[in-house]
């Protein structure tokens, strides 16, 4: 598939926030995976999806940790550099990892402006609602656009003591509808909103003018969002209610190693044809 690609809109060579916004107006649904390397990036990209995450969740399917929060701003920045190589169409937002920018709106702002510049970016993402909207402000005001996320936030993991569905409960479920309108206020361009009842996903996503993406948000959302090794069957250890695997790529990986190591010990290869 070429760079340009069909959507309700026309042609589209490039994904921006108002594709974004666009695709939300006329009822297109948005598509939107992580990655995290040049390789996977340029094969989503060649595909047609629309936005790619960098997301945190490299900390956990790249390096092996048990949450996000290790990840680093410099080891993030790597990632996206990585990613942005890649992309000819679609959007690349990158998540600022835990630790930069919840001190104050200063610290937030630089850490955007580094991504930006260093990795060439098109924007962030960033977890929480009313105590980051002074943050978010400041970043979008100069000129970096800005993805929400709220719901599960998984940067919150040690507060929330375990990884069950938000918001089933009226309150809760009311602060995240006012915090959705706070991020929107603030200046976000989109919300990612995280393992939720999907009544609710669908009742911000009516409230709000700007996209919601959810992931384990039901259909109601306007795009959704999985982690790649998720998706494709990469990572078997992880079987939420909300994962559709499309491919059961740890058996096919596995047994194709199985095949290579016997082969070799076998001598069947190399055979003659593959020799000089």
């Amino acid at each position: 598939m070429g760079l340009a690609m069909s959507t309700a809109q026309g042609e589209i060579k490039r994904v921006t926030t108002h594709t974004l916004q666009s695709m939300k107006l006329h009822g297109e649904k948005i598509s939107m995976l992580t990655a995290y390397d040049f390789s996977m990036a340029r094969i989503f990209d060649d595909a047609g999806i629309d936005v790619i995450l960098v997301g945190d969740s490299a900390s956990n399917v790249m390096a092996g940790h048990e949450t996000t929060l290790p990840i680093t701003l410099d080891q993030m920045i790597y990632h996206a550099q990585s990613v942005v190589r890649a992309c000819q169409r679609c959007l690349v937002i990158v998540d600022l990892p835990f630790g930069s920018y919840q001190g104050n709106s200063k610290e937030a702002l630089h850490s955007a402006i580094r991504i930006m510049k260093e990795a060439g970016a098109h924007g962030i993402k960033l977890e929480g609602g009313e105590e980051v909207c002074e943050s978010i402000k400041r970043i979008v005001g100069a000129g970096v656009p800005v993805m929400g996320h709220l719901g599960l936030t998984p940067q919150s993991i040690y507060k929330f003591g375990t990884y069950t569905v938000r918001a089933k409960e009226e309150e809760e479920a009311e602060t995240l509808i006012n915090n959705a309108r706070l991020l929107q206020e603030a200046g976000c361009f989109s919300v990612v909103l995280e393992k939720i009842p999907a009544s609710l996903g669908t009742e911000v996503a009516q409230l709000l003018k700007i996209p919601i993406i959810g992931i384990g948000a039901g259909g109601g959302a306007d795009g959704q969002v999985l982690v790649m090794h998720d998706m494709l069957g990469i990572n078997k250890n992880f079987s939420p209610r909300f994962l559709r695997r499309y491919l059961n790529l740890y058996e096919e990986i596995s047994g194709a190693t199985r095949q290579y190591i016997k082969d070799i010990k076998s001598r069947d290869f190399p055979n003659e044809k593959e020799q000089y």
